[in-house]
């Protein structure tokens, strides 16, 4: 699981209005920018705005959320917006080559491939499982 913690700043119909309040994305360390799995970290940047996650629990503007993610959701999310694209921009330029289109034809192909797996990504609706948790304050 990929975890970080974010603030409540409001609550509307069991949605919680969220901001990041770490920077690293899985807490073990504050080297985001050289390691791999600080995706969620990254995600949750301090230049980030602030998001809307569902939350089921009792809280209240001000509390913490742990926020965690599957690896697995994030290697998925990963493929869907760079490689669809990236094979279909492949596939286009390949297939409007091979009819003899030249050159010109195929950058067409690749870009009508990019905009279509674009489009299909963002059509598709899929969005990765993110799960809240209220971070308990520890006994005094």
């Amino acid at each position: 699981m990929i975890e970080t913690t974010a603030r409540v700043v409001s609550i509307s119909n069991g949605t919680a209005q969220i901001d990041p309040t770490t920077t690293s994305g899985c807490g073990g360390c504050k080297s985001r920018n050289s390691c791999g799995v600080s995706g969620l970290g990254k995600y949750f940047s301090n230049t980030r705005k602030s998001i809307e996650v569902a939350c089921d629990e009792n809280i209240r503007p001000g509390d913490e959320l742990q926020l965690s993610m599957s690896e697995g959701d994030l290697l998925k999310a990963g493929l869907l917006v760079y490689f669809l694209p990236v094979v279909l921009s492949l596939v286009g330029a390949g297939v409007v080559s091979s009819l003899g289109f030249g050159d010109a034809g195929a950058v067409l192909g690749m870009v009508t491939g990019f905009v279509v797996g674009f489009l299909l990504t963002r059509l598709s609706g899929w969005a990765p499982n993110l799960v809240a948790h209220k971070v308990e304050a520890p006994p005094p």
